[in-house]
């Protein structure tokens, strides 16, 4: 039976996950349409060595073997002949050199697509083998028929079953993690994975032989690892035990390991009005003593409305009426404000990000968006939980320890928009309602406060 390997080139970009595509050209099987970097084994040739070297002669990559996962096996019959064949997909998010086409004779277009908009024409059974990598599955059959297209149609015939693997459990960690975590706290005796299913990042709960716990997290990109990294060497001992501590970090790998919290998760509980305007309070106090643990910054320009037209595009088809008007109002008003200073910021303060202690004291963690920026843009999307009840923007302030300016009233507002939008652009294209509908909580209630 034929084996051929799959090369799925990984990259992290604000359209979220991409992968490198080619376009078959010239005399070759399935011209014209899109594919992996891809092919057969020599004869004598391990996957790992045919991969490596598919990745070379197509894209001009070096790929060395510990930067490769096993992600996604395929057993397809083309719907040419009747011989089946076994394919296996490698996943690599770190190489050297630039992808480029080096076989123009074979391959007349390269380039990035997001894993949610794949290009049309594609090969189908690379689409079954993406298709299966989308839905973390190891596995899939692709039998065609004969005389059936040999490009990937939506409105033809499914003939991509996905297979799934054994249950999670323990979960083995990658190779080059797993040597990084033991040298920084010793032997793991079991690894849970952990992961926010909504992030490109990936985190796993560590746990010694002795019983004693710290979390693994493998960034998405580099300008999230080394945001996190310098918070916590930087910013984040401000805040003592409430929050986590920088173990180890890894640049390379792009890497860290931190010590654990014990608490309770924030995000969905349900609270009395009382006590949760005392986590409030303590949030203010938690927030104020992060934008004060460095000096402030002035600030070149208004950077927070330079993508708001850009977002608006992917946001214009479910905005409600008035919503595109109010929010280029609002931006023209902010681009009119006095430049504010800029401070350290937690980049994502909300209550998935929020545990409570035994006490209900609120614990911080989750730094991988911070950086200097306006105090506002940090309660932005805490405001959220402000709506209808303000007795708890009261209590943030009060324990914050100031109230806000007039200016700075209207820069959360303006800023609240633009993530509002950006919101509702991100939340529709990666079929995550949460954040949608939240971008359209603020809206409304924007439309209220400005008429």
């Amino acid at each position: 039976m034929p084996v051929d390997v799959h090369l799925i080139l990984r990259r992290d970009s604000e359209r979220g996950p991409e992968v490198l595509l080619s376009r078959r050209a010239g005399p070759v099987y399935a011209s014209g349409l899109w594919h992996l970097p891809s092919g057969h084994l020599d004869p004598d040739e391990d996957m790992v060595e045919a991969v490596t070297r598919e990745a070379l002669e197509e894209t001009g990559v070096r790929i060395q073997a510990e930067d490769m996962t096993a992600a996604v096996t395929v057993h397809h019959r083309p719907p040419l002949g009747s011989r089946s064949r076994i394919g296996v997909f490698f996943e690599v998010r770190r190489w050297s050199g630039r992808p480029r086409i080096m076989e123009p004779d074979r391959c007349d277009g390269m380039d990035w697509y997001p894993l949610d908009a794949l290009p049309d024409p594609m090969v189908a059974y690379c689409r079954a083998g993406l298709d299966a990598y989308r839905a973390h599955l190891p596995a899939a059959v692709h039998f065609q028929q004969p005389g059936e297209a040999i490009e990937h149609r939506p409105d033809g015939p499914d003939r991509t079953r996905l297979l799934s693997g054994p249950p999670a459990g323990g979960v083995e960690l990658p190779h080059e993690l797993r040597v990084f975590a033991e040298q920084a706290v010793g032997r793991i005796a079991e690894a849970t994975e952990v992961s926010w299913v909504r992030t490109g990042s990936r985190v796993w709960k560590l746990t010694g032989p002795g019983g004693g716990t710290w979390y693994l997290k493998r960034h998405r990109g580099a300008k999230f690892h080394g945001r996190e990294v310098a918070a916590y060497r930087s910013w984040v001992p401000v805040l003592g035990a409430r929050s986590p501590r920088l173990v180890a970090a890894d640049t390379e790998a792009q890497a860290v390991v931190v010590t654990a919290l014990h608490g309770r998760p924030l995000h969905g509980m349900v609270l009395g009005g009382a006590d949760e305007a005392r986590i409030q309070h303590s949030l203010g106090r938690l927030t104020c003593a992060l934008h004060c643990s460095a000096p402030e910054r002035p600030a070149d320009s208004a950077t927070a409305a330079d993508k708001i037209k850009r977002h608006l595009e992917g946001a214009r088809p479910y905005l409600a009426d008035g919503d595109e008007e109010l929010v280029l109002a609002l931006a023209s008003t902010y681009a009119e404000l006095p430049l504010p200073s800029l401070v350290p910021t937690h980049g994502d303060l909300q209550y998935r990000n929020v545990l409570l202690d035994g006490d209900g004291e609120p614990l911080l963690f989750d730094f991988e968006r911070s950086e200097y920026n306006t105090a506002t843009r940090d309660m932005v999307r805490l405001s959220d939980t402000w709506t209808g009840r303000p007795d708890l923007r009261a209590a943030f302030l009060a324990g914050y320890g100031r109230a806000l300016t007039p200016v700075e009233e209207l820069r959360l507002d303006c800023e609240a928009a633009f993530d509002a939008v950006s919101g509702i652009a991100y939340g529709t294209s990666h079929e995550d309602p949460e954040v949608t509908e939240r971008g359209h909580r603020t809206l409304r209630r924007l439309r209220t406060q400005h008429p």
